[in-house]
């Protein structure tokens, strides 16, 4: 097939207009699955590749030829950034077809949403969360909306494959179609898909479709990679090295800077000097210690400030004009950013991306070093790890660096085996179970018992709930008000269950902090968690303020601007790291092997943290003697497997070995007191191990591990296995216990 001559003549058109010489290997691979089956589709290349148009050109090529009498296309991305950057690039595509393009998110005018209702046709950008409102608050319409609709395309699917997030969203499109009477085709986009066969299966769920992933010759990735290492004081790791292999040299600053009191921020500040850079951090609270850091560094050197701040909890004017400044490629101004500005929304010609520190996932490394290298020229990214220098009397854990093994892992597993993390299943969602139950009865209004549970439990990813842990759910509902049974015994929505469903935060399933708006006269900064109280200081937007007056009922802090730096709080952020990551960092420790991308200070660190390895017998023996009763696990294992590690040592293990004092640093090393030496304490976990254990077993009695943001309306029983069966990886942890049995027998 050719696909350019199949595309309808106002496509060709825009592409002679926007001076292609030629279509893409992916746009020619979707126009082909797109164009010649009914299958759902899978697009999988790099950032900056046109995806999107290779979606989007054969689906307006059949809309065009045979026009949907409702919304024809379905548009989800996870951020509204990304529908308000796409809606110009479709708007100008469609405009001379006569195809409506309409946003639905919370900064939209009203009169917009009510136009397309009145009249529905074209594409509809939405959000997941938007999509939720839609659904309960026009429930009505859903039909006349949707009934004709062809093509659902969600872009950056990746980052909707590992949460509650984007079990919420497939639930949500299973409801529209049900509700709806279509079927449409989903097309899923994604720079970095782990298991692109896994993923095709998520993207089908509950569709009865199957999915086609195209396979093509994408071009030779190219990047320019370099990853340095800081000790936060000096010396650093290179100081009295006599000999250091020849390692990459950064280009000079032009204008060199006195001696930096922060080295790693010293460093960042010279390099993005006449440069467009974004500054990743993997915290809100390191985005605004960086951001004030890097600020004081151009007052120190009387320079203008050059920094600019990018989160979820600053406020949509700041977050809008730092887009706004980085669309222009005459400005050198550098964003300090978190994962906000990780997907694919496009800030123009970026000349490089720094990377504080190690990102939790290799998903989270490749779209970061995507930001760059737009518009012909490589990606670029530069690693800076920091660390304090360990105490003279530090115990073994310590002496290891472990951002910058990480870093290295992730790099080298993205290289060697184009490892990506695969999409998350077999958990047991009772947290969206609840929020899908509420939004049922909130959209639909009185049903018995046996109408809801027809309408939620088959939903593909509540195929691991039984019917009997809806009733136990049920049940529990009821009890607590959250739904009310009327004279004729149908359920609906109760007078506390209300007040969660009619506020704009039940839309959506990730975690919230209750948050409180800053401002600074009429200006507002953004939101924080727990305000310190009046004449405090507090952070935010890169600056420091001192806190004027706590409206605690309105929840509103108001702040005046002033010189300083101190740490902000934003609430927690977990990590969710993969055991092929950890198992990765245990080679990079245990081969000989030169990374052609780490710097000096990085090579001389590497180094020391390898001898320290060999030295202390880690290579053979995760469990370290470190003095006395002291011991270090070395299990190499990721988040759910170490939690679950953590939890059978001490709960199944602890009082046979003596076991005292478990002190995690989570996903690394567990530091304990034991009494049994090393033979004992793997030949005990091993026996443990191969014992047939519930693993309800491994939740503290009385425990209720909250991990979602709806655990707290569901039973104390359904939330303990849901964490014990759906959270843990037991068996990943079983596999490693028996693997040290077996190893240290031979």
């Amino acid at each position: 097939m050719n696909v350019f001559d199949r595309y309808a003549p106002f496509i060709q058109d825009y592409i002679y207009r926007s001076g292609w010489q030629a279509l893409r290997g992916v746009q020619n691979a979707a126009g082909e699955a797109i164009f010649g089956t009914e299958d759902h589709v899978l697009l999988t290349a790099s950032t900056a590749s046109g995806k999107t148009e290779a979606a989007f050109f054969p689906i307006l090529t059949l809309m065009d030829e045979d026009p949907p009498a409702s919304v024809g296309a379905l548009y989800i991305a996870p951020l509204k950034a990304l529908i308000n950057d796409q809606f110009g690039r479709l708007n100008e595509l469609c405009e001379e077809a006569g195809i409506p393009v309409t946003r639905w998110h919370g900064d939209v005018p009203q009169t917009q949403k009510r136009k397309l209702l009145r009249k529905p046709s074209g594409i509809l950008q939405i959000t997941p969360e938007s999509l939720e409102s839609l659904m309960i608050n026009k429930h009505m319409e859903i039909p006349s909306l949707f009934g004709d609709l062809r093509f659902i395309v969600i872009d950056e699917i990746h980052s909707l494959l590992r949460g509650d997030r984007g079990m919420q969203t497939f639930c949500l499109i299973e409801r529209l179609c049900k509700l709806a009477g279509c079927s449409p085709r989903r097309i899923g986009l994604s720079a970095t898909i782990g298991n692109p066969e896994a993923a095709g299966r998520f993207l089908a769920a509950g569709s009865g479709r199957r999915t086609v992933i195209p396979r093509f010759e994408g071009g030779k990735e190219v990047w320019r990679l370099s990853m340095e290492h800081f000790f936060n004081t000096d010396p650093q790791a290179d100081e009295g090295k006599q000999t250091v292999p020849e390692t990459p040299v950064p280009e000079t600053p032009t204008d060199t800077a006195p001696k930096a009191a922060d080295p790693g921020m010293g460093y960042i500040f010279e390099h993005t000097r006449g440069k467009k850079c974004l500054v990743f951090t993997n915290s809100r609270e390191e985005c605004e210690a960086v951001c004030q850091s890097l600020r004081q560094y151009c007052e120190a050197n009387r320079e203008p400030d050059r920094f600019l701040i990018h989160h979820g909890n600053l406020s949509a004017s700041y977050r809008e004009s730092a887009e706004e400044e980085m669309k222009d490629d005459d400005s050198f101004m550098s964003v300090c950013a978190t994962a906000t500005l990780e997907l694919g929304i496009d800030i123009g010609k970026l000349e490089r991306a720094f990377q504080i520190d190690a990102p939790f996932t290799v998903s989270g490394f490749l779209q970061r070093m995507g930001r760059t290298g737009r518009r012909g020229s490589p990606s670029e990214m530069w690693f800076v790890m920091r660390e304090d220098h360990p105490e003279p009397r530090a115990m073994l854990p310590d002496m290891i660096p472990w951002y910058l093994i990480q870093g290295i892992a992730l790099v080298q597993l993205y290289i060697e085996e184009r490892f990506v993390e695969p999409p998350r299943t077999g958990r047991l969602p009772y947290s969206l179970l609840y929020h899908q139950t509420m939004s049922t009865l909130a959209s639909c209004g009185e049903m018995t018992p046996g109408e809801l549970a027809s309408r939620v439990l088959p939903l593909s990813c509540f195929h691991r709930i039984t019917q009997e842990d809806y009733r136990i759910l049920l049940r529990h509902l009821l009890e607590i008000d959250h739904i009310s049974r009327t004279e004729n015994g149908g359920l609906i929505v109760g007078l506390t269950g209300e007040r969660i469903v009619n506020n704009y935060k039940f839309y959506a399933v990730f975690q919230e902090n209750i948050e409180y708006s800053v401002r600074s006269g009429p200006e507002e900064l953004g939101t924080i968690v727990k305000p310190p109280p009046v004449g405090d200081k507090i952070a935010i937007a890169g600056r420091v303020w001192i806190v004027d007056e706590v409206d605690h009922k309105k929840r509103e802090v108001y702040c005046t601007l002033v010189k300083g730096n101190i740490p902000a709080y934003f609430g927690d952020v977990a990590g969710d790291i993969h055991t092929r990551i950890l198992e990765r960092m245990y080679g990079v420790l245990n081969e000989q092997k030169n990374y052609p991308y780490l710097m000096r200070h990085a090579v001389c660190r590497l180094q020391d943290a390898r001898e320290t390895f060999l030295r202390s017998g880690m290579q053979d023996h995760p469990l370290v003697h470190l003095g006395g009763n002291m011991w270090a696990l070395f299990p190499w294992l990721g988040s759910y497997a170490f939690l679950a590690l953590e939890r059978f040592l001490k709960i199944r293990c602890g009082k046979r070995l003596g076991l005292r004092g478990l002190n995690p640093s989570r996903p690394y090393y567990l530091q304990f007191t034991m009494k049994a030496d090393e033979e004992t304490f793997y030949r005990m976990a091993a026996e443990e191990a191969e014992k047939e254990f519930d693993p309800l077993e491994l939740v503290y009695p009385k425990e209720v591990p909250v991990f979602e943001k709806y655990d707290e309306y569901v039973p104390d029983e359904l939330v303990r296995k849901g964490f014990a069966l759906g959270v843990l990886d037991v068996e990943g942890m079983k596999q490693r216990v028996r693997g040290w049995a077996e190893r240290y027998h031979k």
